[in-house]
């Protein structure tokens, strides 16, 4: 009996998956495309269980499409296309463990050379957490299809996994010097890179995608992140303001800013960011909190009051610590009056407090 040829089918899915490489949209995806395998008119039985087979898979039906694909194989067809499908369907029951077994059969019957079922056998060793045979699996099928982009990146996360920084470094890399215009692995390179306190290169790394990317402005905010989480406070507060160059109104990165700077003990430029952002953002609570810590730090107790009241407008529980310390730091003053001051207006936004009422009743007493 004669069969299409399943190397055919191989290059179809070469072509596939690199009509698919950019952004890496899932983590250990398995090809799960139906190997079909095309009989002469002596092969029909062989022929129509495959179809059988591949209806039930399709409906999802997959213990009766496992009984059919045997079957077929048992009649004559491919144990390549049998193989690889049953795997599929062991796969779609959760059943990882024969999946990954059937997947190896596959692999057998092709003599190491169908690149889908080592990437399928790979993802699945990845989900059974058997990382070093997860990482043994790639590296196979990656010497068959060596500019599989996505196929380096999840090497690199296997060998994340097993603890073997330089690893996943090395394989990033090269799915880097693959593809240099998908920004997804720009921002995964820079993170292998930290991982092993190579900040110099992880700068460099998003300086050269933005350089590439100048529409890509969360490239400057993430170069400020890299340079916080490294200390470089000038550095970082130098980015996020080179961010809000092009997007003057960001608010987020405002915070991020203010946040380094309070870091970098620079409180005073820090208020005077939150007080910009809080302007135009009113209703973004934890600006307004952060910066009412802030001026209450500092002994700003009038800006730190109506930083605080302006989260309390917008539900923040938060504040109430705020006028809580205010009115503690007046009462160990002796100015109940302005302690219960204070404590009433956190009462006026949140009436059920009962803390808040404890507190002034206490204070009503004095």
């Amino acid at each position: 009996m004669e069969f299409m040829n399943l190397f055919k089918l191989i290059n179809i899915f070469y072509e596939l998956r690199r009509g698919l490489r950019g952004r890496l949209v899932a983590r250990c995806a398995l090809l799960f495309a139906i190997l079909i395998a095309t009989p002469s008119f002596a092969a029909q039985s062989a022929y129509d269980l495959m179809e059988r087979a591949n209806a039930l898979y399709r409906d999802g039906k997959f213990k009766q499409a496992i009984t059919l694909y045997r079957k077929a194989e048992s009649r004559g067809a491919d144990p390549v296309a049998t193989s690889f499908n049953i795997a599929n369907s062991y796969y779609q029951s959760g059943m990882f463990p024969e999946a990954a077994a059937t997947y190896r059969k596959a692999v057998d019957y092709s003599a190491g050379k169908f690149s889908p079922a080592l990437f399928n056998m790979a993802s699945v060793y990845f989900r059974l957490r058997q990382y070093p045979e997860c990482v043994a699996a790639y590296h196979r099928a990656l010497k068959l299809e060596p500019e599989n982009v996505s196929g380096w990146l999840y090497l690199g996360e296997a060998y994340g996994k097993t603890g073997d920084a330089v690893g996943a470094l090395r394989a990033i890399e090269k799915a880097y010097q693959l593809d240099k215009d998908d920004i997804s692995i720009v921002y995964q390179l820079s993170e292998a890179n930290i991982a092993l306190n190579d900040f110099e290169r992880a700068v460099a790394v998003v300086r050269e995608g933005y350089a590439a990317h100048p529409d890509e402005v969360d490239f400057l905010v993430y170069l400020g992140d890299v340079y916080r989480l490294n200390k470089q406070f000038e550095e970082s507060a130098a980015a996020y303001r080179e961010a809000l160059g092009v997007r003057p109104d960001d608010t987020a990165t405002m915070y991020k800013l203010a946040d380094v700077l309070a870091d970098d003990n620079k409180p005073f430029v820090a208020m005077d960011v939150l007080n910009n952002l809080v302007q135009i953002k009113p209703d973004f609570s934890d600006a307004a909190i952060f910066l009412g810590n802030l001026a209450y730090d500092a002994k700003f107790y009038d800006r730190a009051e109506s930083a605080y009241e302006l989260a309390a407008k917008q539900g923040n529980a938060e504040s109430v610590f705020g006028f809580k310390n205010m009115a503690y730091d007046a009462h160990a003053e002796k100015r109940d009056d302005e302690a219960l001051r204070l404590l009433r207006i956190a009462q006026k936004y949140f009436p059920d407090d009962v803390t808040v009422q404890a507190d002034i009743l206490e204070f009503e007493k004095n």
